[in-house]
């Protein structure tokens, strides 16, 4: 294995846990690995510090392990057996709900690495060279773990930009969450297919959704819609700008017998939100607007201007939960965002709750950066 030294000093951040090595940090390296290549990690006084995959980028080196161990089918084994078993700790899967994220990246020590489950399939992503090379000896993982039966191993290299079924063949089946079902497909789906990080903000969703007049932007295949419905809401807007995440958010309310009192819209959500009236739910999820660090300013104003059309067409009395997934964009940030879109909007406006993502998509404590999803539930007058 090629060994990666670090210059002098800038072991801390590895001695303090955290999983990402910069590249410059590094003084030198034996040979030249290859990206997604396995390396070593050393001081310039030949301390080991770890092993993971190397990859040509700002982020060099991403650790798998702080222990002098191979990385073999037993390593993989046991990593996924212990991420299932903190999963069964709070309560994953159950009759209620069979859909949860099996692996989250850096938050289950395998940065790189998203693995959710869907009933009886497993949907691994690889964002990683180093975890494309990997998944065939995920997959025998996949299949020793006990308390899974899986028909269905589908791979979506990111990476590399292509997929793979590495067992069976279904590209979709019905999943279910909190007792209500969805349709999820994860080949043509969005990320794995489904949103399993808002799965709390959903059923918080449902609880206060009784009696009122609902709109969900950004729906994707409808999960707030659904919840909202199955909770009495009075009516419910499901609005995308694609067509066939509309037509599936109108199915998956077919699907719970929900549909009486559902619209699906497929429309820019932008110019929705500009003429709408009548609601005192709204719900504001959009995708990511910033990946990049360069990206933020842009992403700022974007969720200013969303926030603030927002706030200026709920009804009074009514629960704004607005939402950023840009990891780029900190809490804090977002926060002051819809400050300013509230004073803008001319709202009085309380934070009733601060939100963020279910308990399967756990973060390690020594690695903040893996806190990506944030919300707020705004009550406004």
């Amino acid at each position: 294995m090629k060994t990666v030294t670090l210059h002098k000093g800038k072991e801390s951040s590895l001695l303090r846990r955290h999983r990402w090595v910069f590249s410059g940090a590094i003084a030198r390296t034996s040979e030249q690995p290859k990206n997604g290549e396995l390396v070593r990690v050393e001081t310039g006084k030949s301390q080991f510090l770890g092993i993971g995959h190397y990859h040509n980028g700002s982020i060099a080196v991403r650790i798998l392990t702080f222990k002098d161990e191979t990385i073999g089918q037993d390593f993989w084994n046991k990593r996924l057996q212990d991420a299932l078993g903190v999963r069964k700790s709070i309560g994953l899967p159950s009759s209620a709900t069979n859909c949860f994220r099996l692996v989250h990246a850096e938050g289950d020590g395998l940065p790189g690495c998203v693995i959710d489950v869907y009933n009886d399939c497993a949907v691994v992503q690889s964002h990683t060279d180093g975890m494309a090379n990997e998944v065939k000896q995920i997959s025998v993982a996949l299949e020793n773990l006990k308390g899974l039966k899986l028909k269905t191993i589908y791979h979506r290299n990111l990476a590399q930009k292509q997929s793979e079924f590495l067992k069976g063949d279904e590209a979709e089946g019905i999943s279910v969450e909190n007792g209500l079902k969805f349709k999820v497909n994860w080949v043509e789906g969005q990320k794995t297919g489904f949103f399993l990080d808002q799965r709390d903000n959903r059923a918080l969703v449902g609880q206060y959704a009784k009696g009122r007049n609902v709109l969900n932007t950004f729906c994707y295949t409808g999960g707030f819609s659904i919840y909202a419905l199955a909770n009495q809401a009075k009516k419910v807007v499901s609005v995308d700008v694609s067509q066939p995440a509309v037509d599936l958010a109108a199915e998956n309310a077919e699907i719970n017998g929900l549909s009486k009192n559902h619209e699906a819209v497929c429309e820019d959500a932008f110019k929705y939100l500009e003429q709408a009236s009548g609601f005192d739910l709204v719900i504001l999820d959009p995708p990511a607007f910033a990946k990049s660090i360069k990206a933020r300013h842009r992403a700022v104003q974007g969720y200013k201007r969303l926030n603030e059309t927002a706030l200026k067409r709920i009804e009074p009395n009514g629960l704004l939960f607005t939402f950023s997934c840009s990891q780029v964009v900190s809490p804090e940030l977002f926060e002051k965002t819809v400050l300013s879109a509230a004073i803008n909007a001319g709202r009085n406006v309380r934070v009733l709750q601060r939100l963020g993502h279910a308990a399967d998509h756990p973060v390690n404590i020594f690695h903040p950066e893996g806190e990506y999803l944030k919300g707020l539930l705004l009550h406004v007058s």
